[in-house]
Parts: structure tokens; C-alpha cells; sequence
């Protein structure tokens, strides 16, 4: 996952500033110099670098130490503080036009993803009520249209296309298409090259003068480095670029891009890519990756996936169940089973506080909940019901029906308890998670 060294360094850099009364310029600087090592070993652009130090060295010599902190976390606070304001300081939406259809036009080199991301915005845009059109205007790749057709059919949203037509005059009859048949949003899916040159810029301009697209959205793989902020660079200088999507940001990634790129362009990134699959894209928030950054968690980005996940009438009876002590077995199954929706289970861990450095070389089986799955099934309905009824002789059965061994019954039930009581916990002192759960959405 992005990030991960990085993560480490500033720990460690940043650690050894805690357990001092009180913190020294030279304390500061020491650990600003490590902090610095730590970013340009992650890619972060050297002027980004340089200049993010000196804001954070201002900030923390003679800066007052809070009642309520001690001088380490003060620098801690202050690091992610500059952090988020290095990525864009606040979350950056997409914008709308005053009159449908809106259009995005998305542009970018070969392998960044491109294609895969049009089909992940039009589901996203999907689920939040628009009527979205993707557009294959990439007629030199081979099999770039088919791909788009394949993405679109994944997603239920339909694809316009037009063969090897030139793609400026397919761009003017897609929103066309779009009028006539009610489509509020147009995706337009533009041919990319394996480096940037002038016949790509050429084309991806007269598109962009032909049709005025709402927002220009540029995608950059955040495998590639430096490479993707020069990139990134390069296109918003001759195109002008409204937005930034950073792709592949949950591969092994040092992650430089997604912190160089807003403060090199000036523009945001929206989203950024976090699985291969269909709904891994997220909006990206700097507080939040801030806070991912310095190992901090992200509560809210868990919360919201959840919420994603479970229906208002699940998390209802969820939290029914939890505040009368009836969370019974079948409930447990259920939420496993919801579990494995929200996507890969260490990224989901890596969004609790302290937990991303404890992490790294743990190896967490995917398939890991279908032994407890097994077992669950293999009980009646009763003994889901009333899991107190589990003797012996019940025990040894069910074992026997799901292929396991008894103490592997014994380990399911002891999680199980344990899950109830922090369940019954978490409902009954967390206001801020119940009020999540009832009206977040």
C-alpha cells in the first residue's frame, strides 16, 4: 500500500521528539532533517520538500506547547497540519454546469488506468442519482474501445462510440446523443500515448475546444513518481487541467506523486484510485491522508465505507440488536459476510488508529472468515439463535459437518463473545458512531 515507508520514517523521526519537557531548536531540526530524508526517499518533489520544512521549522520553534499536549504531539499536529495543506487543505469536488448534459473530459499517457477510471466515476455517479454516458474517443489503442464497452456493461452504464471515426467529431455527436436521450453526465474516455507529444495535445485541444467540457480531469498512474507530477505538469500547462485523479495508489508505491502533485500544478487531485476493482475510487480528502500518512487511521473514510456497505434497515437492527444483547450467531454471519463487501481486510484494518505500522509484516489470509462461515453453517438454526445451547457433543457435530476441528469451534465462539461485548460497547458510549450509523448517510 502508498505510503508505507513513508509512514514508518516519520514515526520514527517524529518519536524520537516524545517523552521531552520541553523541545530545543536543535531537537527540532534534527528531526526535520530526518523528516525531509523521508520524503524525498518517497518521491516527494525536492522543492515541495525543502518548502514543507520550513513552514513545519517555523511553526515548531518557540511555538507554544498546548496545556493539553506535550511538545511531541505538538509537532505531530503540526506536521498534519502541513501535510494536508501540501495535498489542497480541503476536499475538491466536481462541478456541474447549469445546463445538462455536464461534461468531463478525461486525458492521460497509456497504462495509467484511464479507461478503467471512466467506468468507476460513471458508477460512482451512478449511485449518486446522474444518468451517466461514457464516450470512446481512443481510436489508436487496439481493443481501447472494446475495453470501454467491457468496463461500461460492468457498471450498467452504456458507452457511445463510433469506430475509427476522428474522435472530435464523435465527441460532438456523443453530447448530442446526450441531449436528445436524457443523459446528464458525459464521460469522455481520450486516446493516450506512451509519453506526451504534440499530436496527442493536438487532438486532446480541438477536442476540448469542440465540445467545452465542464472539467478536464487528468489521470496519473501514482506508480510512476516524479514522472507522474512532470506529467501532470506538462498536460495543465498546455491544456489547462481542472482536477487530478491519482491511479493505483494501493500498489507498492512510494507515494511522492500524491503529495507533489497539488503543490507543483496548483490543481487538485479529486479522486484517487484504491483498488482494481469497480468501486475502489474514492474522493481524496489531504486531512484525511494526512492522517493516513502519519499512521494515524481514518475513522471517517471506514464509517463512510460502511455506510456503503450497510443499508439503513441493517444498521438499524445492528445497533437494536447490540443496545438488547441479542446479537445472536446469524448476526455475526451476517456482518462477515458485509465484511467482505468493504474490500480487502487489511486495507479496512489500516484505517484504525495505530495500526498501519503494526501492519507491515503481518500477512492477513483473504479467505480467512470461510472457516467461521463453515461453522456457522453447519449449526441449526437454533444453535445460531442461541449459541449458549453449544455443549460438547453439539460442538464435536458441528466440527465434524464443516471439516474443522472442535477447537476451532471453541476460537469462533470465544471471537464471537468478544465481538458482542465490543459491539455492546461501541453502541452504548460512541454517540458519534450511533449518529454515524443513524443519519451519516
Amino acid at each position: 500500500m502508498a505510503f508505507e515507508g513513508l509512514t514508518e520514517k516519520l514515526q520514527g523521526a517524529l518519536k524520537k521528539l516524545s517523552g521531552r519537557g520541553k523541545l530545543s531548536e536543535a531537537d527540532v531540526k534534527t528531526a526535520m532533517r530526518e523528516v525531509r530524508m523521508a520524503l524525498l526517499e518517497a518521491d516527494v518533489n525536492f522543492l515541495v520538500a525543502k518548502d514543507f520544512i520550513r513552514k513545519v521549522t517555523e511553526r515548531c520553534v518557540g511555538a507554544d506547547v498546548l496545556e493539553s499536549l506535550t511538545p511531541s504531539q505538538q509537532v505531530v499536529k503540526i506536521v498534519s497540519e502541513e501535510l494536508t495543506q501540501m495535498m489542497g487543505g480541503t476536499v475538491s469536488r466536481l462541478t456541474w454546469s447549469s445546463a445538462p448534459p455536464t461534461v468531463f473530459m478525461l486525458c492521460g499517457l497509456q497504462g495509467t488506468g484511464k479507461t478503467t477510471m471512466c467506468g468507476k466515476l460513471g458508477r460512482m455517479l451512478k449511485k449518486q442519482g446522474k444518468k451517466p454516458l461514457l464516450v470512446a474517443l481512443d481510436i489508436y489503442r487496439p481493443a481501447a474501445i472494446d475495453q470501454l464497452k467491457v468496463v461500461g456493461r460492468s457498471v450498467d452504464v452504456p458507452v457511445f462510440e463510433r469506430g475509427t471515426q476522428n474522435p472530435v467529431v464523435t465527441a460532438k455527436e456523443a453530447i448530442a446523443h446526450a441531449r436528445y436521450y436524457g443523459f446528464d453526465t458525459v464521460l469522455l474516455d481520450t486516446a493516450g500515448r506512451l509519453h506526451v507529444d504534440e499530436a496527442l495535445m493536438d487532438e486532446l485541444a480541438q477536442v476540448k475546444q469542440a465540445v467545452s467540457p465542464q472539467e478536464i480531469l487528468l489521470v496519473v498512474d501514482a506508480m510512476t513518481g516524479q514522472d507522474a507530477v512532470t506529467v501532470a505538469d506538462t498536460f495543465n500547462k498546455k491544456l489547462s487541467v481542472d482536477g487530478v485523479i491519482l491511479t493505483k495508489l494501493d500498489g507498492d508505491t512510494r507515494g511522492g506523486a500524491a503529495l507533489s502533485v497539488r503543490a507543483v500544478t496548483g490543481k487538485p487531485v479529486k479522486f484517487c484510485g484504491i483498488s482494481e476493482k469497480m468501486d475502489g475510487i474514492e474522493p481524496f480528502y489531504p486531512d484525511r491522508m494526512a492522517s493516513r500518512i502519519l499512521g494515524m487511521g481514518d475513522m471517517l473514510s471506514l464509517i463512510e465505507k460502511a455506510q456503503e456497505t450497510f443499508d439503513d434497515e441493517a444498521a438499524a437492527k445492528l445497533e437494536k440488536k447490540a443496545r438488547t444483547a441479542s446479537f445472536d450467531l446469524e448476526d455475526y454471519l451476517a456482518q462477515m459476510q458485509q465484511m467482505k463487501k468493504m474490500g480487502s481486510m487489511e486495507d479496512v484494518l489500516k484505517m484504525l488508529p495505530g495500526m498501519a505500522g503494526k501492519l507491515k509484516d503481518v500477512h492477513i489470509d483473504e479467505n480467512a472468515l470461510k472457516k467461521p462461515e463453515a461453522i456457522i453453517r453447519s449449526m441449526t438454526p437454533q444453535e445460531r439463535r442461541n449459541p449458549e445451547i453449544l455443549n460438547a457433543s453439539r460442538r464435536r457435530r458441528i466440527a465434524k459437518g464443516a471439516g474443522v476441528e472442535v477447537q476451532d469451534v471453541n476460537q469462533l465462539i470465544r471471537q464471537f463473545d468478544q465481538a458482542k461485548q465490543m459491539l455492546k460497547q461501541m453502541m452504548g458510549g460512541n454517540k458519534f458512531l450511533r449518529r454515524k450509523m443513524r443519519f451519516g448517510r
